[in-house]
This record gives C-alpha cells, structure tokens and sequence, in this order.
C-alpha cells in the first residue's frame, strides 16, 4: 500500500461519518477487504503520520483548542487530525493554526478509537498481533511553548476556543 492508498481509505472512511466512532468503524470494515500485509502498511503509514504530527506548534494548538492537553491527548489529537484527511493533515503541519480549523469548542477534538482500528482488524482477520509498534520520538519537534503564552502565540485560535 503507497501513501495515497492510505489517505483515500482515511478519506473514504470519513465520508458520511458523523463522529470519531463512526469513522474508525467504517475504516475497520475497509480494512477487513484488504489483505493482512496491507492492514500492516496501513498501520505503518499511520504510525509515520504520527511521527510527523509530533510537535511543540502542534501541541500548542491541541492545549487551547480542548482546553489542555496530556501526552495521551495529544497523541488522540493527532489522531484526529489524521482521521480529517491529508488536505487538512497536510495543511497542520504547514501551519499549525490550521490544525483549529475543523475543530470544534463543544468538543474534545480527538480521536482515540481510530489509533487501534488497523491493529484489532489485523488481529481478527490473522489471529496475531502485528509487530511493528509506534515508537514516539523522545521529544516533539519545533519550539516548546509555556502555557501563558499561549493564547499569543495563536491569538486566533484563542479568541475562538479560550
């Protein structure tokens, strides 16, 4: 599976989805049609969409939009910003205010479920555990922030979301 194989199923995926739920459920049923090598390098692309999402701008963006964030909110953060397709995934890491902009203040902007789908489809479909894991790096790329500065590092963000 190549990297457009990867984002047409997160976009297919997404269609007619209402929420996080319903979006990794439908992935799940995608991925059951595809054979247990490419639910492998399904997970491999998504793991590296991870890497790529992990850093200080990022997290900064997470902490207002949903009124904090632990590492295990950020990591569902960035699992959310992948499950919004590769035009909006994409245009984060260009800018990461741009990462606010499908997000929602009634919300926790967040998508856990979707980090486990290709894992437990994987499972199901062969009986084993797939051995590639996700290895966080040790620190997030880009500048670390303090969190009384954030509202003016992403004035627009916060007049929205604080």
């Amino acid at each position: 599976m190549d990297i457009n194989e990867f984002w047409n199923l997160i976009d297919e995926s997404q269609k007619d989805s209402i929420d996080c739920e319903q979006q990794s459920e439908t992935l799940a049923e995608l991925l059951k049609n595809l054979e247990a090598s490419e639910i492998v390098s399904f997970e491999e692309h998504f793991n590296k969409k991870l890497v790529e999402s992990f850093s200080w701008e990022l997290w900064g963006v997470a902490y207002l939009i949903n009124g904090g964030c632990s590492d295990d909110g950020f990591l569902y953060f960035r699992g959310w910003l992948i499950s919004q397709g590769k035009d909006y995934f994409d245009a984060a890491l260009e800018n990461p205010e741009n990462g606010a902009n499908n997000a929602s203040p009634d919300e926790f902007n967040e998508c856990e479920s979707i980090l486990y789908v290709a894992r437990q489809v994987f499972e199901e479909k062969t009986g084993n555990e797939i051995s590639s894991y996700y290895v966080e790096p040790n620190q997030p790329s880009g500048k670390k922030w303090q969190e009384e500065n954030l509202e003016e590092i992403y004035p627009k963000i916060a007049e929205k979301f604080v």
